[in-house]
């Protein structure tokens, strides 16, 4: 399971991913599990839940430098935390890789996806009208999957609580490249916060993150 792609954002921030050629036992023989979590793990069931939840963990220990036990946990709004180190973390999996975004500053937000022709068939759950109508025909799918990516990204970094991809994560025309960025905004509660997206595709997979 190596490091397949690593960049630094910034000077204390940074993205990992890592192609997940293991076995649910070799991974789990990289972490040091509480019982709670054994618990958890065995009750994911399907062989490819349990390697991408552990492959998320064995990978975060790599990103912040440490054999020490990770106390990881989720907050009300469904974020996760480390209870034990500064980091501000998040994590994604799609088939067969992880990713992690870590910063010891700012939060962030990761999300990798491998890219199939299906989104088509829920892009009018998760884009209004207006991002409609700029994906048009090139590209056509990569698009979709950037704007997927960027609003999940952005999602995991406000917290998952009454936070509505379609409604509340607002996303600006761009031009699609292989790496990219685009502008965006979370508006909620007569409020807003601009950001900006990167995304960048590896192999058939699309990746999309972004720090505060």
């Amino acid at each position: 399971m190596p490091i397949t792609f690593y960049q630094d954002i910034n000077s204390d921030t940074a993205i990992g991913l890592w192609k997940i050629t293991e076995t649910p036992a070799e991974l789990e023989a990289q972490l040091q599990l509480k019982e709670h979590e054994i618990v958890l793990l065995k009750s994911l069931g399907k062989e490819k839940r349990n390697l991408h939840w552990l492959a998320t963990r064995v990978l975060l220990r790599k990103m912040i430098n440490t054999n020490e036990y990770i106390d990881f946990q989720v907050d009300e709004s469904g974020k996760p935390y480390l209870a034990n180190h500064p980091h501000h973390i998040s994590l994604s999996h799609s088939y067969d890789y992880a990713a992690v975004m870590v910063s010891k500053t700012r939060k962030v937000g990761i999300d990798i996806e491998v890219i199939k022709s299906k989104i088509e068939r829920v892009q009018q759950k998760f884009l209004a009208d207006k991002e409609l109508e700029f994906i048009g025909k090139t590209d056509r799918i990569e698009k979709l999957y950037v704007c997927w990516c960027a609003k999940e990204a952005l999602y995991k970094l406000n917290g998952k609580k009454e936070t509505s991809f379609k409604d509340h994560i607002k996303l600006n025309d761009f031009t699609y490249a292989d790496e990219g960025m685009l502008k965006a905004k979370i508006e909620k509660n007569n409020r807003f916060k601009n950001y900006v997206v990167n995304f960048k595709r590896i192999e058939d997979y699309m990746l999309g993150y972004v720090c505060e």
